[in-house]
C-alpha cells in the first residue's frame, strides 16, 4: 500500500465513505463519460469564441457591426454580415460532424453485470454507481474504478492488461483481501455488511489508500494491489467481483485525461499574421481617401454644386472607405479553407492504402485543421514497440551449443516495404520454425542431442504459462508474448506443455547468431549510469569531433538511454544535446519515460523552427502526441489512448506514398473620394463567395504537383513543402504585388477605352455601373484563368470550376439584370446585361484585358523554367514525356485506359476497401504487446504464481 497521495489531492477531493448493500449517504458522480469538444449548452459560445480568434473573422465582424451604422455603409447594410453567417454556419457544421464522428468512433455501449435485488442483472456503463458490486468476465474492460472482492484464480488473484491507462501490454497481477476470498455466491454478497473509507479522487494510478471494514471484524487497509481501475483490461481470468468506489471523470483514468491543446497550423499563424499586415494597409488607404474626400470637397465643392454633396465629417468618410476596402481581405478565404481541409479529412478517411482490414480500421481524421502541416513535417518522432514494429513473436531461429537451427534465405538481403506488405500473418501458434535438422540430431544421437534436449524441455517447463483446454485444444494464458512463443515452439518441436501443479509441470515429450539476423533475442548486460558530469563531456566531445558539421544533418546516428537523457535534457547541457541532435540523421532514445517522450518533441518544437509530428499506439505516447505539431495515434494493441488523443488516427504504420483586387481605390480617384462603390452591392458581397470560390477550392482539393511514385522515387521533393515554398510570406507579398499590377490593367484599361462615352442606337448612354460591370467581368475571367495557371493536374473538377465560374457570372448577369421589379432587389442593374453584351468595346476588352494580365505570369513562368529549373519542374517534364510514350497509363476493370488522377477518385470513392489489398499484412490482432515477463515487484511473486495453480482441478464457477 501506497500513502504518496499528496496532501494538496487531499484537500481538495476529500476522502469518502461507501456502505455495502445500504443507500450511499453521499451523492456520488454518474459513470458517464463524455469525451465530445461540445455539448449543446457549451457549442455556441466555444464555437463563436475560437472562430472570432481567427483574425479574418474578426475582421468580417467588425465590418458588418460598422455596415449596421446608418448613412456610413456604401454597400449596404448585409453584404458582409450574410457571407459571414455563411462561412460561419459552414464551418459550425464542420465541427459537428467531426465532433460526432469522433464520439461515435470513441464510444462504444457496453454492458457489464451488477448485483441488484439478489440477482445478476445487465446493465449499461452509465448505470453503474459507486457501492454496487459489479462482476467483470474475461476479456471485458473494467467499467469503475474497483477493489477487489474475489476472483475464480487460487489467492483471489487475476490479471490485468493496463494498456488504456499506461500503454503496458505486459500482464500484471492484482490480489483480493483473504478477509472477502470467499464471498462468491449471490447468497454470501447479499449478506456483506460494512463499509469502506478511503481517499478522494486523484490521478495518482499506482496509489490508494483505504480501509475495509465488514461488520463484526477488524478493519483491513487496502492498497493499491487490492483496486483494478477503469480501462483496464481483464485478462487471464474467468471472472472477478468487486465493489465500485470511483465513477465517471472521478476515476483515475479521467483524472489522467488532459484537455487537448488547442493546435494551430502554420498556415493560419503565416495566414492570421498577413491579414493583420493587410488590415493595417487596409487603415492607410482608408486614411488617404478620407484625407483625400476632405481636400476634393474644399476645392471642388462650389464647382460641382449639382453634386448632392455627402458627409464631410472626417470620422464617417474613415468608416465608409474601411467598409469600402473590406474586400482587400478576401471573405471566401476562409470558407474556402474549411471546405478544403473537411474534404481532404474525407479523403484521409476513404484512402485504400491506409484501410487495415485485419481489424477493419480505416483511417481518421479528427480534426482538419491540421492537413496542411502533414506535408510540411521536418522531424518525426515515433514510438517503437508497437508502432515502427508490431509486438508480435514468433518462435523461428534458435541456437544450441553452437548450431543454429531455422534457415530464412529472405533473410540474406535487406527487405523493402514492398517485402514486408506481402508477408503472410504469423500463424496462430506464434511458431514459423522449419529445420527438420534439429529433431533430426536427436533422432541420430548427434553429440548435441543431450543440449538439444535440454534446451526444449527448458523451453517447455520454465515459464509462467497457465494452460486452459478448450475440448481437445491446449489453450496457453501467458503474461507475454515472449513465454507464449518459446512454448508453442517447444510444442511444435514434441515438447507439449500440457498442466501444472503447486509442485510440478507436466509435459509430453517424444554467443548470438540469432540477433545478427535481425530476430528479437535476450541478452544480459551490465549498464553503466553515466553522471551529469560525464554525460556533458561525451556531449562537448561529440560536438566537437563534428567541427563544421556540426548543425548539419551527418549520415550518423544517436543512441542514448533515459538515465543518461535526463541529464542531456538539463538546462547546462541541453543546448549541446539539441545541436548534436540535429547533426544526426537519427536519435534513437531507449528506455524513456513519457515525460521524456514529451520534453524532446517540445525542446525541438521551440527551438527549431520546424514542423513536428508525433506517432505513438500507446498512453504513454499521448504527451509527445500533443505536445508534437501534428499528432498521429495508432489503434494498435497498446489500447486506444493514443488514438483518442491524437489529431489523426490510422491503424497501421505503412510506407506511402485568393487574388485581392484593389479596384475601388483605384475607382476613388476619378470619383472624388466620394466612397462611390464601383459595382452592385450584392455583386460584391458574392464575388468571393460565389463567383471566384471554386478554383481554389479545387485546387486544394485535386491539385497534385506529380504522381504519388515520382514523389516515392525522388524523395527530395518532399523538401518543397518541408521547407514551405509553396507558402510563406514572400510568396504571400509576391501574390500581393502581382494582384495590384493585375488590379491596374483591369481598372484602367476598361476606364480609358470608355473616357469618350459610348452611347448606344437606342440613345442610351453608359453610367458608372456599366464600367463596373464590364470590370467585374474582365475580373473573373482573369481570376479563373489565373487559377488554370497555376493548375498541374487537370481533372474534370478543374475544367468545371475554371470554366463554370465564367458562366455561372455570366448567367447570374444576365438573370440579375432583368429581375427587378419582379423581385424588388437591385433596380440599378436593370438592363445593364443586354447593355454590356452588345457593346463591342466589351468583347475587345474581354480578350485583351485578361491577356494582358496573365502574359506577364506566362512569361515570368517561362523564363524560370528554361533558367532556373527545379526538381519538381524536371519531374514533371519526366512524367510528361512518359505519359507521351503510353508508359503511365493505367487500366480500370473494364479495360478502359485512365489517367492516374482519374484512377485515385475512383479508389478514393470506394469507401467500403476490399479484402485483397492487403490480403498478408505483417500486423494482426494479438492480445499482449510489450516482450517482458510480468510485471516486476508485482504483489504476488512469479514464484507464488506457479505455485498457485493445479490446472488437473476444475476451476470455480459461479451463478
Amino acid at each position: 500500500m501506497s500513502g504518496a497521495t499528496s496532501s494538496a489531492d487531499l484537500d481538495e477531493a476529500p476522502a469518502r465513505t461507501i456502505y455495502l448493500n445500504q443507500p450511499q449517504q453521499s451523492k456520488f458522480r454518474d459513470n458517464w463519460v463524455s469525451t465530445a469538444k461540445y455539448s449543446v449548452v457549451t457549442f455556441l459560445p466555444r464555437f463563436l469564441y475560437e472562430q472570432i480568434r481567427k483574425a479574418a473573422n474578426a475582421f468580417f465582424l467588425f465590418i458588418a457591426l460598422l455596415q449596421q451604422i446608418p448613412d456610413v455603409s456604401p454597400t449596404g447594410r448585409y453584404t458582409t454580415l450574410v457571407p459571414l453567417l455563411f462561412i460561419l454556419t459552414i464551418a459550425g457544421i464542420k465541427e459537428i460532424i467531426e465532433d460526432y464522428v469522433s464520439i461515435i468512433m470513441g464510444k462504444a455501449v457496453l454492458n457489464t453485470k451488477f448485483l441488484r435485488n439478489g440477482m445478476w442483472q445487465n446493465i449499461i456503463w452509465k448505470e453503474v454507481a459507486v457501492g454496487d458490486i459489479v462482476k467483470v468476465t474475461n476479456g471485458q474492460h473494467l467499467p469503475a474504478d474497483m477493489i477487489i472482492i474475489s476472483t475464480s484464480e487460487p489467492q483471489a488473484m487475476c490479471y490485468i492488461e493496463t494498456a488504456n491507462l499506461d500503454g503496458e501490454t505486459n500482464l500484471k497481477i492484482r490480489q483480493g483481501l483473504s478477509l472477502t476470498a470467499s464471498l462468491q455466491s449471490r447468497e454470501e454478497l447479499m449478506k456483506v455488511s460494512g463499509r469502506i473509507e478511503c481517499e478522494g479522487p486523484n490521478r495518482h494510478l499506482y496509489d490508494f489508500v483505504g480501509n475495509l471494514r465488514l461488520d463484526g471484524q477488524s478493519p483491513v487497509p487496502v492498497g493499491p494491489d487490492q483496486i483494478l481501475l477503469r480501462g483496464a483490461q481483464l485478462r487471464n481470468t474467468q471472472w472477478v467481483l468487486g465493489i465500485v468506489v470511483y465513477t465517471g471523470h472521478d476515476t483515475k483514468l479521467m483524472q489522467n485525461s488532459t484537455k487537448a491543446p488547442l493546435k494551430r497550423s502554420n498556415v493560419e499563424k503565416v495566414t492570421n499574421m498577413q491579414i493583420l499586415v493587410l488590415f493595417c494597409i487596409l487603415l492607410v488607404m482608408a486614411l488617404v481617401s478620407s484625407v483625400g474626400a476632405l481636400l476634393w470637397n474644399r476645392t471642388h465643392g462650389e464647382v460641382v454644386w449639382y453634386l448632392e454633396m455627402l458627409s464631410v465629417n472626417f470620422g464617417y468618410n474613415l468608416l465608409t472607405f474601411i467598409i469600402l476596402y473590406n474586400n482587400l481581405i478576401p471573405i471566401s478565404l476562409l470558407v474556402t479553407l474549411e471546405v478544403v481541409k473537411f474534404t481532404q479529412a474525407l479523403f484521409i478517411n476513404w484512402d485504400i492504402d491506409m484501410y487495415y482490414p485485419e481489424t477493419d480500421t480505416p483511417a481518421m481524421a479528427r480534426t482538419s485543421n491540421l492537413n496542411e502541416e502533414l506535408g510540411q513535417v521536418k522531424y518525426l518522432f515515433s514510438d517503437k514497440t508497437g508502432t515502427l514494429t508490431c509486438n508480435i513473436m514468433n518462435f523461428k531461429k534458435c541456437s544450441i551449443a553452437g548450431v543454429t537451427y531455422g534457415h530464412f534465405p529472405e533473410l540474406e538481403r535487406e527487405r523493402s516495404s514492398e517485402d514486408f506488405s506481402q508477408l503472410p500473418p504469423p500463424t496462430s501458434e506464434s511458431c514459423e520454425f522449419d529445420d527438420p535438422r534439429l529433431l533430426q540430431n536427436i533422432e541420430n544421437d548427434h553429440p548435441t542431442a543431450v543440449h538439444i534436449q535440454e534446451f526444449l524441455t527448458l523451453l517447455a517447463v520454465c515459464h509462467t504459462v497457465v494452460p486452459e483446454r478448450q475440448g481437445n485444444k491446449i489453450i496457453y494464458q501467458a503474461s507475454s508474448p515472449d513465454e507464449g512463443a518459446l512454448v508453442k515452439g517447444a510444442k511444435k518441436l514434441g515438447y507439449v506443455f500440457t498442466g501444472r501443479t503447486p509442485h510440478s509441470v507436466i509435459i509430453d515429450a517424444v554467443s548470438s547468431k540469432c540477433a545478427q539476423r535481425g530476430l528479437r533475442s535476450s541478452l544480459i548486460v551490465v549498464k553503466q549510469h553515466p553522471l551529469c558530469k560525464a554525460t556533458r563531456a561525451s556531449l562537448t566531445q561529440h560536438c566537437t569531433s563534428l567541427g563544421e558539421s556540426l548543425g548539419k544533418e551527418n549520415d550518423i546516428a544517436l543512441i542514448i538511454d533515459g538515465h543518461t537523457l535526463k541529464y542531456a535534457l538539463s538546462f547546462e547541457v541541453r543546448q549541446s544535446f539539441l545541436d548534436l541532435a540535429l547533426s544526426c540523421k537519427a536519435v534513437i532514445c531507449c528506455r524513456v519515460s513519457p515525460l521524456q517522450k514529451s520534453e524532446i518533441v517540445d525542446m525541438v518544437k521551440k527551438h527549431v523552427n520546424a514542423i513536428t509530428l508525433a506517432i505513438g499506439d500507446g498512453a504513454n505516447d499521448v504527451g509527445m502526441i500533443q505536445t508534437a505539431h501534428v499528432g498521429v495515434g495508432i489503434s494498435g494493441n497498446e489500447g486506444m489512448q493514443a488514438t483518442n488523443c491524437s489529431d489523426y488516427a490510422i491503424a497501421q504504420v505503412r510506407v506511402l506514398g485568393g487574388f485581392s483586387y484593389i479596384l475601388d481605390l483605384w475607382f476613388a480617384f476619378v470619383n472624388g473620394f466620394s466612397g462611390q462603390i464601383l459595382f452592385e452591392r450584392w455583386c460584391i458581397g458574392l464575388y468571393n463567395v460565389i463567383f471566384t470560390a471554386l478554383p481554389p477550392f479545387t485546387l486544394g482539393i485535386f491539385e497534385r504537383s506529380c504522381t504519388q511514385d515520382s514523389m516515392l522515387r525522388f524523395p527530395q521533393l518532399y523538401k518543397i513543402t518541408q521547407n514551405a515554398d509553396g507558402f510563406n510570406t514572400r510568396v504571400f507579398w509576391g501574390h500581393c504585388i502581382n494582384a495590384l499590377i493585375h488590379s491596374i490593367i483591369l481598372f484602367w484599361f476598361p476606364l480609358k477605352v470608355l473616357e469618350h462615352d459610348a452611347v448606344f442606337t437606342n440613345g442610351q448612354g453608359i453610367d458608372y455601373l456599366f464600367v463596373g460591370n464590364i470590370v467585374y467581368t474582365y475580373v473573373v475571367v482573369t481570376v479563373c484563368l489565373k487559377a488554370g495557371l497555376e493548375t498541374t493536374a487537370w481533372t474534370r473538377f478543374s475544367h468545371l470550376a475554371v470554366w463554370g465560374s465564367m458562366l455561372l457570372w455570366l448567367v447570374f448577369f444576365g438573370v440579375y439584370s432583368v429581375i427587378w421589379p419582379t423581385i424588388p432587389i437591385a433596380p440599378d442593374m436593370m438592363g445593364q446585361a443586354g447593355m454590356v453584351l452588345r457593346c463591342g468595346y466589351f468583347w475587345f476588352g474581354l480578350f485583351l484585358v485578361p491577356t494582358a494580365c496573365l502574359v506577364k505570369d506566362v512569361a515570368w513562368t517561362a523564363a524560370k523554367h528554361t533558367y532556373h529549373k527545379t526538381l519538381l519542374e524536371q519531374v514533371q517534364e519526366l512524367e510528361m514525356k512518359t505519359r507521351e510514350l503510353g508508359k503511365a497509363m493505367l487500366r480500370d476493370s473494364n479495360g478502359k485506359s485512365v489517367n492516374e488522377r482519374d484512377h485515385l477518385l475512383k479508389r478514393l470513392s470506394r469507401k467500403t476497401p476490399p479484402s485483397l489489398f492487403r490480403a498478408h499484412s505483417v500486423q494482426q490482432s494479438v492480445s499482449h504487446g510489450y516482450a517482458f515477463s510480468q510485471e516486476e515487484h508485482g504483489v504476488v511473486s512469479q514464484s507464488q504464481v506457479v505455485r498457485s495453480y493445479d490446472t488437473t482441478k476444475r476451476r470455480t464457477e459461479i451463478e
